[in-house]
């Protein structure tokens, strides 16, 4: 009985740190891509800008911490029982994700301190990390999560297609298209608001949770 507790409060828990992440995540990106307007020649010049980028920057770091807290509970919530290559993937691919989304929200710092007129060399190096590296890792970690939620029966069918879907999307077109990195949080909101309400597929084990 213990036990069972443990697990519920576990589940409840990243169901909570995926909700917080998604909506830091999902304000800091719209924040970044509003300040930064991804293809502009111009570097923060308006007060308004600056403004909307520090916002950012204060965000994401609380996000990370939320994504860390979501990604531990998922793992511990697996109890072991994951083929090891693939629970390892789940874990090196959030862990990359993290660093990249910190590197990226640095050199969006970086904006902040150069001359409106010189190199936008910051901004592009944020979106860079952003776009091709972070999304690449969330794509993998979807991929990953949807596939360990299929295996176990933890998942509803939906979601695991849901899942699928947006791992290729992060995959194959986040790079090149604006405002494709939403389609991570939004999938996380949804995985986390599948936990909290508790819903299993039909004929799943009494035991298998998200």
């Amino acid at each position: 009985m213990e036990r069972k507790h443990e697990r519920l409060a576990t589940a409840r828990a990243a169901g909570i740190a995926g909700v917080v992440f998604a909506v830091l995540t999902a304000t800091a990106i719209a924040l970044v891509r509003t300040a930064l307007p991804d293809g502009a020649d111009d570097t923060v010049v308006d007060a308004g800008q600056r403004n909307a980028l520090r916002t950012a920057l204060e965000l994401l770091p609380f996000a990370g911490i939320a994504f860390l807290w979501f990604m531990g509970a998922l793992r511990e919530q697996a109890d072991g029982t994951e083929d090891r290559f693939v629970s390892t993937v789940f874990l090196g691919s959030g862990l990359i994700f993290v660093a990249t989304l910190f590197g990226a929200a640095a050199a969006a710092g970086s904006v902040l301190d150069e001359d409106p007129q010189g190199s936008p060399f910051g901004k592009e190096f944020a979106y860079a990390l952003l776009t091709t590296y972070a999304m690449r890792m969330a794509a993998v970690f979807v991929l990953t999560t949807s596939t360990i939620g299929r295996r176990r029966g933890s998942l509803p069918r939906p979601l695991v297609v849901i899942g699928y879907l947006a791992g290729l999307t992060l995959l194959v077109v986040a790079a090149n298209v604006p405002w494709c990195e939403l389609v991570f949080p939004a999938w996380v909101l949804l995985l986390s608001l599948n936990i909290l309400l508790g819903r299993r597929p039909a004929g799943a084990p009494p035991g298998a949770r998200a």
